[in-house]
């Protein structure tokens, strides 16, 4: 697609939020995601899916009130489990944005475009603000077992942006921090958005570990 275009494009609003680089498992089982799975893997052409978080309501059934951002995700297995089921293996792609829902017969579909991030940096001391918070957060975490380490941003690779979303895939942020970091327009914004949803869970620890004593 050009830069800006709109296309049509399957959906699955879930109770979670997709960033570009993750990996999603999914169990599908209701029939209008399996007739979409089922075009979708019709052709190699269509193996792709937009995902974007429920603001409200279940995943289940319909109804739900659905967040106008979102990332595509690319199927990269499929196999059918008993009872019917197809177990879906997928990885988060571009982001993109909702410009109209269409009907949700046979299953939700909408009008979406790419939305790749503004051209700007962050800054040296927002990174630095960043790296002290995730510090932190690890060192409060290191008395839990198999507690896992974040990688350092000097070590992550890719743009500053890239770097953001794969430390928001590895750190326990909740879905609405998480759309917040998604959403960000560009690197230089998404990196204090992602030190303040650090800040937010050092404080739930804090809280928790204060609770312990």
């Amino acid at each position: 697609m050009a830069p800006g275009e709109t296309y049509e494009l399957p959906m699955f609003p879930l109770g979670a939020v997709l960033l570009p680089g993750e990996v999603l498992p999914l169990q599908v089982f209701e029939p209008r995601y399996l007739a979409m799975i089922e075009h979708c893997t019709a052709s190699p052409e269509r193996m792709r899916f937009g995902v974007v978080l429920i603001a409200r309501g279940n995943e289940v059934g319909g109804g739900d009130e659905r967040t106008g951002v979102g990332t595509v995700a690319r199927i990269t297995s499929c196999r059918r489990a008993p009872g019917g089921r197809l177990l879906l293996g997928c990885v988060g792609e571009e982001r993109i944005r909702v410009d109209e829902w269409l009907p949700d017969a046979p299953y939700p579909r909408a009008r979406v475009r790419s939305w790749p991030d503004d051209p700007s940096e962050p800054s040296a001391d927002d990174v630095a603000a960043l790296t002290d918070r995730i510090t932190e957060l690890t060192d409060l975490a290191s008395t839990a077992p198999g507690a896992p380490r974040p990688p350092d941003w000097s070590q992550l690779t890719g743009s500053a942006g890239d770097r953001a979303f794969t430390l928001a895939r590895v750190l326990p942020l909740g879905p609405l921090d998480t759309l917040r970091v998604l959403t960000a327009p560009s690197a230089a914004e998404r990196v204090p958005v992602l030190a303040r949803a650090v800040d937010d869970v050092v404080a739930a620890v804090r809280f928790r570990l204060g609770e312990r004593g």
